[in-house]
């Protein structure tokens, strides 16, 4: 799949692995529309970024949870940038780091339905104007949703996390069978621990732990998630899968 003239949309991107990949996919000549929700300065900061550079990109305000919201979104980029061929799924769904038996059914219900809604809104907005370029140019569409090691190694704390993500990789696999044959490919990428501003309140010890745990001895960086991202990208015959991104974590 060539990125190059393509049009992509990175939710969640004004910051931490969103941000990288949305200058990664610039970087490969597509067009990008950066969503952010509250941090506006965060994201025109990687637009000007990009267009520095030479590239073309957007920013576009928009609760990811929310479908009218995602619809309006998905509207505005096709008239700037052109059809979307392109969806990255990243929107971050905060939660509390609780033990299940003290976690509040309100905040584990919460997390499980924003993961999924914003993965679920997003792709019906985005979908029919992949299927669009597919009939125009026969070219498709790629859709990558960022999850998480712990959907598969869980740790103390995040349970609802743990669920919520499985639970997207579940949906990565459903997508990947229904869309595919119409041109469409869908995968996930799983990030071990990755250094970012969502990380930075994490304990250095819990830092150093994770890192020698995996092979390679060290944290992700959110450059290491959008060279993954990249990568499956233009993987033309990969769909339905998941790409852990973890230093070779689950070696052990």
């Amino acid at each position: 799949m060539s990125l190059t003239g393509n049009v992509a949309l990175v939710t969640g991107a004004s910051r931490g692995i969103g941000a990288s990949v949305a200058r990664a996919l610039a970087a490969e000549g597509a067009g990008v529309a950066v969503n952010y929700h509250g941090s506006e300065a965060a994201a025109q900061a990687v637009v000007a970024e990009i267009r520095a550079a030479g590239g073309r990109a957007l920013a576009v305000k928009a609760d990811a949870r929310d479908r009218g919201q995602v619809e309006a979104m998905a509207t505005e980029v096709k008239a700037a940038l052109g059809p979307i061929g392109i969806l990255v799924l990243n929107a971050a769904i905060g939660f509390p780091m609780t033990g299940f038996m003290d976690y509040p059914w309100e905040a584990f219900e919460a997390k499980i339905l924003g993961e999924m809604g914003a993965a679920f809104h997003g792709c019906r907005a985005v979908v029919p104007q992949m299927l669009e370029r597919q009939k125009l140019d026969g070219r498709g569409g790629a859709i990558v949703a960022i999850t998480s090691g712990l959907a598969r190694n869980p740790g103390w704390g995040f349970c609802a996390h743990s669920a919520a993500k499985a639970a997207l990789e579940g949906l990565v696999r459903a997508l990947a069978f229904e869309l595919s044959p119409m041109g469409i490919r869908v995968n996930a990428v799983a990030p071990g621990l990755t250094l970012t501003d969502a990380t930075a309140g994490l304990a250095e010890r819990h830092k150093q732990a994770a890192a020698e745990h995996t092979p390679l001895r060290r944290n992700g960086l959110p450059g290491d998630v959008a060279e993954a991202v990249v990568g499956i990208l233009k993987a033309g015959f990969v769909t339905g899968a998941t790409l852990p991104v973890n230093g070779g974590g689950y070696v052990f």
